[in-house]
């Protein structure tokens, strides 16, 4: 997939490389259908280089949506899947508030979960948290950015997150396999850290992260910026 297209990615920029694995149609009973079992796709797709530069200048709105959640004790978040209806119904609810915001859901217990595809760290006095690994999807940039934390000596744990921590925290940042590391400027419209993004933590971290990759990716947002305004 990636060497037959190729030729196309100078255009594009770069792009997502998915393998995606259905159980496909699977007979109920005595139905019979014709063709059962395992389904493959692999497919690539632009990245929205374009339409996120300005988030990697200006940080990411946050809003928390009244929809929960589905709770580990029913449905495990450990494990990546395409049952997205729990967090495409949280986002749309943000997006009718805030067209340009992403949305972080609460857990069961009103702690900070994930948003859909990302995961969220917060920073005070100087240290990270980042929501438990039992209530999210321990994504591996999440993951990514626990061991560079470590390896520069910045405290970091995984606990209960609430809202007021996150309204109250010195930086916030989200995680994701796009975004790799994007600073977020406001919790439900609270500035964070007045509202000047990134913060120094997140800063140290994302320049770990880029010699760690080799591909300075905030560069590669913010070139598209002329495009955006």
């Amino acid at each position: 997939m990636v060497e037959r297209n190729e030729s196309l990615r100078a255009a594009i920029g770069d792009w997502w490389v998915a393998q995606r694995i259905s159980r496909g149609v699977d007979a109920v009973g005595d139905e019979g259908w014709d063709h059962t079992g395992a389904q493959v796709i692999v497919d690539c797709t632009p990245l929205p280089l374009r339409a996120r530069a300005r988030l990697f200048r200006d940080g990411i709105d946050v809003i928390i949506p009244s929809i929960r959640r589905v709770p580990p004790s029913m449905q495990s978040p450990r494990a990546k899947t395409h049952n997205y209806l729990n967090l495409i119904l949280a986002d749309k609810e943000v997006k009718a508030r805030h067209p340009e915001a992403w949305s972080v859901l609460l857990d069961e217990h009103g702690n900070l979960a994930e948003g859909t595809g990302s995961n969220i760290f917060v920073v005070s006095d100087g240290r990270l948290a980042t929501p438990r690994e039992r209530n999210v999807l321990p994504g591996v940039s999440r993951q990514m950015v626990m061991e560079l934390a470590a390896e520069l000596g910045v405290p970091c744990e995984e606990r209960d997150i609430d809202l007021y921590d996150a309204v109250t925290a010195a930086e916030v940042f989200l995680t994701s396999t796009s975004l790799c590391i994007c600073p977020v400027r406001s919790v439900n419209s609270y500035a964070i850290g007045e509202g000047r993004v990134p913060g120094p933590i997140t800063s140290r971290i994302t320049q770990a992260y880029i010699a760690r990759v080799g591909t300075d990716f905030v560069a590669q947002y913010l070139q598209h910026l002329s495009s955006t305004g």
